[in-house]
């Protein structure tokens, strides 16, 4: 027999405009529960935690809480304003009695307890709420992006935990080594419903695509099935006014079921173009040194970086990573030593803080308003890659639709403000990339195209992230920030790092061949089609569809019989488009079904 959920929602709706992000959602969480959310970005995923936390009342459904059990919650940006020290917010719910679980959770997650939490940087919060909710040892965890602003060293210890309590969790990141190792179920929210997979996050993409093949099988069936029942109503009879009726209706509600289903959304339309090319060195630093207050960030540091090198900063937050990346751009002058960068450098910067962005300015403004991109004379065109595009278009191109372009930035999702930064750098061609925690906020498929076009791009990468597995699949060369002062250069990317420093490491499958050195890659390393087929492939059903549509209008005209005596050359014309588009239809279907199985094939190699 099942235990009792310590959770439930049922058919939970939720709509906001009057767009249902929700349509009758229903899920339960039991105990012991390794759940991962997952989904793209603006689907839904923390709103629906806040929903199962009780902190946001849906439009319609139920939510049940199994009586005496504790759910507690993790948000994205944690607010421990109103108390003196951090030690006190994570000790406030404990009885004097249990302090020692806080000093525990305090002492593997680092937090300094007498920090001041006005002061405290994003990741000191993090951290201190995430002791807060251990030492509060709930029955059910809702962490929401747990992993953001966390140091490697923190998130190990944080896996570590989680791997050993007895408690249930359901937690959104987009750490795939995090989601892999912690997780035994997957709930992906997907165009407002709620699918389960019995496994954890290492199978979610082949379930995924296993899914979506299925999808798109059943909507070419129907597809085909409507042609061949509009052709029947156009040729299939000889006395139209007698034809049958039931056939007809048929034929209506399968139409209507076709526009009822929901596409897909695509993957975002991003693209890197590198500018001219760089001199072989970029960067040139001999000896270099910085301090702070009397602390000292790194000391005679030396290291050439050449054309197309793509090189990771890791270490403990306030270990100087940033610091390091602006003293090697030149965005700060170092205390001792030199830098030089290379000829005909085009740097684009990504900063993990968004300073780039004004919360108060719309979308539309955040592009037009770049002199780098501005068109001379225009309001509503942006210069991408040398090329004017409408604002809209190229917003369309990275996920937003028409109604947020003259919203406010402030009101975007953090994976929202990411895709924005990366859309104003992306309009211009660089052949250096400057990429300060790139990956906080990002779906999978967002940065599976990321990883994709870093690894593709002809300039130079420099990159700091506390993803390791996104270190793994780009890095070619690793900094670590050691402390003491100490940066050591290692070959390849984190796990490289590792197995150079004697420590241990996740056993890992081998990677496919790459321009960088072996290295370890996740479980999943199947091979895939390029960029150009996957786009291809997602943008093939909604051809199908248009050319399906298109043909649908041209026989339903046709059917007239009268047409050809009063009107013989418009007849003629749209006799001649019907032709012309079951010929692209034909071709449309064919080239699909060569992709599915071309896609199918190489992953099962």
């Amino acid at each position: 027999m099942a235990p009792t959920p310590i959770l439930t929602l049922t058919d939970i709706t939720l709509g906001f405009g009057g767009r249902p992000l929700f349509a009758g959602v229903s899920l339960a969480l039991g105990p012991g529960e390794k759940a991962c959310v997952v989904g793209r970005n603006g689907s839904g995923k923390s709103t629906l935690l806040k929903i199962a936390a009780g902190l946001v009342e849906p439009d319609g459904g139920s939510r049940w809480v199994q009586p005496g059990a504790r759910v507690a919650y993790l948000p994205q940006d944690p607010d421990p304003t109103g108390y003196a020290t951090l030690g006190d917010y994570v000790a406030a719910d404990l009885p004097e009695a249990e302090r020692w679980r806080a000093e525990a959770a305090m002492d593997g997650l680092e937090v300094e307890p007498g920090a001041d939490p006005a002061t405290a940087s994003g990741g000191e919060r993090r951290r201190a709420a995430l002791a807060r909710l251990i030492a509060g040892e709930p029955d059910l965890m809702l962490l929401d992006e747990p992993t953001n602003h966390l140091d490697i060293a923190a998130i190990e210890w944080l896996e570590e935990h989680l791997s050993q309590t007895r408690a249930g969790y359901a937690v959104i990141s987009h750490d795939r080594a995090f989601l892999s190792r912690l997780t035994r179920s997957t709930l992906w929210l997907d165009r407002g419903e709620v699918r389960r997979n019995g496994e954890g996050f290492a199978a979610f993409e082949d379930w995924r695509e296993k899914l979506w093949a299925e999808e798109d099988a059943a909507r070419h069936k129907l597809d085909r099935l409507i042609a061949q029942e509009a052709h029947w109503s156009v040729y299939g009879i000889s006395a139209r006014r007698t034809r049958n009726q039931g056939r007809l209706r048929r034929l209506e509600a399968l139409r209507a079921e076709r526009r009822a289903q929901v596409s897909r959304q695509g993957p975002a339309a991003m693209a890197l173009e590198a500018a001219g090319p760089s001199g072989k060195r970029v960067i040139e630093a001999e000896g270099v040194a910085k301090s702070y207050d009397g602390r000292t960030i790194f000391r005679d540091f030396s290291i050439r970086i050449g054309r197309g090198e793509r090189v990771a900063l890791v270490g403990p937050n306030g270990a100087g990573k940033t610091t390091l990346l602006k003293v090697l751009t030149g965005q700060i002058v170092p205390d001792t030593g030199a830098v030089r960068l290379g000829t005909n450098i085009e740097m684009a910067v990504f900063d993990q803080n968004r300073a780039a962005l004004d919360p108060e300015k719309s979308l539309w403004e955040t592009l037009t308003e770049d002199k780098l991109t501005r068109v001379s004379g225009a309001s509503d065109q942006v210069m991408v890659r040398g090329r004017p595009r409408h604002v809209v278009a190229y917003l369309k191109d990275f996920l937003f639709d028409e109604r947020q372009a003259r919203g406010p930035v402030g009101a975007l999702s953090g994976g929202e403000k990411a895709r924005l930064l990366l859309a104003r750098i992306m309009a211009r061609p660089s052949n250096l990339l400057v990429l300060d925690e790139p990956t906080n906020d990002l779906d999978v498929e967002t940065l599976d195209l990321l990883q994709e076009l870093i690894e593709d791009f002809d300039g130079t990468v420099l990159l700091v992230s506390h993803d390791r597995d996104f270190l793994d699949r780009v890095a070619t060369t690793t900094i670590a920030m050691e402390g003491d002062g100490r940066a050591t250069i290692y070959a390849g990317g984190w796990s490289d790092y590792r197995a150079q420093r004697g420590e241990a490491a996740p056993v890992r499958a081998a990677p496919e061949p790459a321009r960088k050195p072996a290295t370890p890659e996740p479980v999943r390393a199947a091979k895939k089609l390029s960029y150009k087929q996957e786009r291809r492939l997602a943008d093939l059903p909604a051809e199908i569809e248009r050319l399906t549509a298109e043909i649908g209008k041209l026989e339903n005209l046709l059917s007239d019989p009268d047409l050809y005596s009063r009107e013989p050359v418009k007849f003629a014309k749209a006799t001649e488009m019907l032709d012309d588009r079951r010929a692209r239809l034909d071709a449309a279907e064919t080239e699909w079904l060569e992709l599915e199985e071309l896609r199918e094939s190489l992953a099962a190699e």
